[in-house]
């Protein structure tokens, strides 16, 4: 039944209007918040990196309450003293503060680092925990501030050197654990591990905890002299490049700097590279325990020894890392280097042999190049602290023994695996079990019937219980659009699995999303797993079996209609706003109301965002799933794709006539020709049941009447959803209205493109691939002349730009423009001329007509697939500038 249109109409206009105005004022609060108070995108001192007194432009005294005054930085890595007041005219050393990027860069889950200030006492424990700049967006809009002070509080009193883990504490393994941020797993995880990582590195550097002690390297030597060539493929000599983009500079074809470098303790190794004379010479001046490497640039426009170096002062742009210990180096520490002798070295403009003076390091273990710098936003203009690493170990066959086994910390995505195996088992068996009966679903419909659809709701319910309570509140595997917006700018600009695995349980669920959108549409989903989705509509039943089903019911038609186009305009505003700036995307991207509902929880939100989870909730319990049909953003654009799904829901031909499934669509996806939009159909299966229900689906229920009223005998209900026919006796004909009238059982008319009538093999091939890259057509030259004249001045002109592309004089965001451009007009071109889409798998050929939403999604996909190519080829080659 259709609710009042004047009135139901007026009130989801009324809901829309109220929530942008809400929105709106929860991201200004939350703006202002932060401007105030906040650490996120906070401005730090350009100078904080260099300053010899850090405490006097960020507060120490917050990361160690009790200090009245620090030193300045000492040591390598940096730190400071931290000091009492003064007793009998002397400051007593309480202990150390340390800055977080001093240390380690490593990137949370926005790719940048949470820079942290950190107090630690002189027995190794953490006193204090500042967060001075993060860009987390979740710690943004969706978790307050607060969230992370209270997990850094975790730390204080607990010592660099206990094993300190992100979850349950295991005291047979010696682990203690703290809790982890509901919401923002990946981000407390790399915190933990940058606080950890750095209190050990200065706790070792102070004498806190005891150095490293490592086997020093015993040498197989052969007496082979071998070229340049054969030291790098031997990977005796590595390479460090960092292009001038990756610091935030226009893209050039003169890389930033680029490092040649490599162990001289190893006689072959020495030896093919510096010449006897010179390698006798250099361990002559060698210490027991000392070790010596070369460094050379090649090219670039920096220098690693520094412009600003002095006598005394240390080459502070270079470091060798092995493990948690770091070895820099002072001007005693360099030694001239006075030629390459290896067959085929290439010219350098500067050198180095630099000396490591500690028994820490030992070349049988492997160890890592640091070039340190500054990267440079390109929008903001901030500078932030970057390492530029390179890894050196010397192959098996040039030590005694071979390569010592090494056990590398686990990444943190590892870590996250591992420690939630059991619940990742359990929801990847769900997804797969979903998958499976739904695959099966004609076996459940066939069992069901109007009047009974338990075969199949048993399935469907226990499905939403899950998702909602599993899925939703304990995994917090809410799929957001924010993901799709990720995964399209990794894809185009920096595609790194670590990011997308250190999630697994949204990992997972997007490979189920992304497989069941091609075999069924979004449907399965939206409809069958989403958690809100779920929890929407699970209140729509209640309020069924509350006796409020006499005030449930659907918007009009024509309402409807309108209504169902602003998800999709909500999603391609999100994703235009994203090519300009993330962070706002992140604040639009509220629309969605997953983060209130299961990652943060109302009560932990500002009013207007948990106000608006009730208002959409409220209305889930008059009309179904409103939220899924008008205005999710992760729904359009799923939605698109779901136009090539490969197995469709099944139709017969008296559907055209029939009005049962249209009636009882909840999802509205049926049209008055019988035919489904699986662009909106959510998958609840009811007209599946209706299909083979000889007493529910009209025209069966007419032809059983029949064979009942003739004594003849009533068969099973065949594939094509009729009776069987009886042997001779045909069954009874379709009226003329229903065989002239459209067919329901394809989406829009079927077409056959006149060129490829009758083709097959190569040819179909041929001709197909030409079809998905020449849209121009005979009837659109004849129809729209200007339009197709136009388009091909544009496709010319967008053509050029990827070759300027592909010779570095176009930035990505200019070809990402004029690809958009290209495809808004290729859209325009197709639908005056070759207006048709393949529907089902594509190697097979059932084309039919194309709507503007058909042919929307077919370009939009068929694009972002070709400029994906493209824009990974050319980062391949290094010719793109990002």
């Amino acid at each position: 039944m259709y609710l009042n249109k004047n009135h139901l109409a007026t009130s989801v206009v009324h809901c829309l209007v109220a929530f942008f105005l809400l929105l709106g004022i929860a991201v200004v609060s939350s703006d202002n918040s932060y401007a105030a108070t906040g650490s996120y995108e906070a401005a730090l001192p350009d100078e904080l990196k260099t300053a010899k007194d850090m405490c006097a432009l960020i507060p120490c005294g917050e990361a160690f309450p009790g200090a009245v005054s620090f030193s300045e930085r000492m040591g390598q890595p940096p730190y400071v003293e931290a000091y009492g007041a003064p007793v009998a005219g002397k400051k007593p050393l309480l202990g150390y503060v340390m800055l977080s990027t001093d240390i380690t860069d490593t990137p949370a889950y926005s790719g940048k680092p949470v820079v942290t200030l950190m107090g630690m006492d002189l027995k190794g424990r953490f006193v204090g925990i500042k967060v001075l700049k993060h860009s987390e967006p979740i710690l943004l809009l969706g978790i307050p501030e607060s969230a992370l002070l209270n997990f850094n509080k975790q730390y204080i009193g607990k010592s660099v050197a206990d094993k300190v883990e992100v979850g349950q504490s295991r005291p047979d393994e010696g682990v203690l654990g703290v809790d982890a941020i509901s919401g923002a797993t990946v981000t407390v995880i790399v915190q933990n591990q940058v606080m950890m990582t750095s209190g050990m590195a200065i706790a070792r550097q102070v004498g806190i905890v005891a150095p490293s002690v490592r086997e020093p390297a015993k040498y197989i030597v052969s007496g082979q002299h071998l070229s340049w060539d054969q030291l790098v493929k031997q990977g005796s000599v590595q390479r460090l490049l960092v292009k001038a983009e990756q610091v935030g500079l226009e893209k050039n074809s003169v890389p930033f700097i680029e490092l040649w470098f490599g162990d001289l303790n190893h006689p072959d190794v020495g030896i093919s590279l510096l010449g006897e004379h010179s390698f006798n010479n250099l361990h002559s001046q060698l210490k027991e325990n000392e070790h010596a490497i070369f460094i050379i640039r090649t090219a670039g426009i920096e220098s690693f020894k520094g412009s600003g170096f002095v006598r005394g002062g240390m080459y502070d742009r270079i470091q060798v890392k092995q493990d948690a210990d770091s070895f820099t180096f002072r001007d005693l520490d360099y030694l001239n280097l006075y030629g390459i002798e290896a067959a085929g070295a290439p010219t350098y403009n500067e050198s180095a042999i630099f000396v490591i003076r500690s028994k820490a390091f030992s070349s049988a273990y492997p160890w890592k190049l640091s070039f340190l710098g500054n990267r440079v936003d390109r929008a903001t203009g901030a500078r932030s602290f970057a390492t530029f690493d390179t890894k050196y170990w010397l192959a098996n066959e040039l030590l005694l023994g071979g390569r010592p086994t090494v056990e590398e910390a686990a990444a943190p995505y590892v870590r996250i695996w591992k420690s939630r195996a059991l619940e990742i088992i359990l929801f990847a068996l769900l997804l797969i079990a979903v998958t499976v009966v739904y695959a099966l679903r004609e076996k459940l419909t066939r069992r069901s019937s109007h009047k009974n659809k338990w075969p199949v709701n048993i399935f469907k319910y226990s499905a939403w219980a899950l998702s909602i309570g599993f899925v939703g509140f304990g995994a917090m595997a809410q799929p957001s659009i924010t993901q799709v917006l990720t995964w399209f700018h990794s894809l185009l600009f920096q595609w790194t699995w670590s990011l997308f695995l250190t999630d697994p349980f949204i990992f997972l669920f997007w490979i189920f999303i992304i497989v069941t959108v091609f075999l069924f549409g979004r449907g399965l989903f939206c409809g069958w797993m989403c958690p809100f989705g779920s929890l929407s509509e699970a209140i729509y039943k209640v309020g069924e079996k509350v006796g409020l089903k006499r005030f449930q019911g659907h918007l009009p038609r024509a309402l409807h209609d309108k209504l169902k186009w602003l998800k999709y305009a909500i999603f391609f505003a999100l994703l235009t706003v994203s090519m300009f700036s993330m962070g706002l995307a992140e604040k639009l991207s509220e629309v969605e109301p997953f983060k209130t509902t299961f990652l943060v929880g109302i009560t932990h939100r500002s009013w207007p965002y948990g106000l608006f989870v009730a208002v959409l909730l409220g209305i889930s319990l008059f009309i179904e799933r409103p939220y899924c049909k008008y205005i999710c953003p992760l729904g359009a654009a799923l939605a698109m794709p779901s136009t090539f799904r490969w197995f469709g829901l099944k139709r017969k031909q008296d559907c055209n006539s029939c009005k049962a499934c249209t009636v009882s669509c909840g999802s509205l996806a049926i049209d008055a020709a019988g035919r489904i939009d699986h662009r909106e159909c959510l998958h609840c299966l009811d007209c599946m049941v209706l299909y083979t229900d000889v007493k529910g689906c009209p025209p069966l229920a007419k032809e059983r009447k029949r064979r009942e009223r003739d004594g003849l005998e009533i068969k099973a209900i065949g594939r094509d959803g009729y009776f069987i026919p009886i042997y001779q006796i045909p069954a009874t004909p379709a009226s003329t209205a229903v065989q002239a009238g459209p067919d329901p059982r394809m989406p829009s008319d079927m077409v056959v493109p006149p060129h490829k009538a009758g083709s097959t093999g190569l040819k179909w091939l041929s001709q197909e691939l030409f079809d998905h890259l020449w849209p121009w057509s005979a009837e659109g030259w004849a129809s729209q002349r200007a339009l197709q004249i136009a388009g091909f001045a544009l496709a010319i002109a967008a053509s050029l730009a990827w070759v300027f592309t592909a010779f570095g004089q176009l930035s990505s965001a200019a070809i990402i423009g004029w690809w958009l451009g290209w495809s808004v007009y290729e859209v325009l071109i197709r639908l005056s001329g070759r207006r048709y889409v393949k529907d089902g798998p594509w190697w097979q050929a059932n084309y039919r007509y194309a709507s503007l939403m058909d042919m929307l999604s077919y370009v939009s996909f068929k694009n972002l697939l070709i400029g994906a190519g493209l824009f990974l080829s050319l980062k391949a080659l290094g010719l793109l500038a990002i």
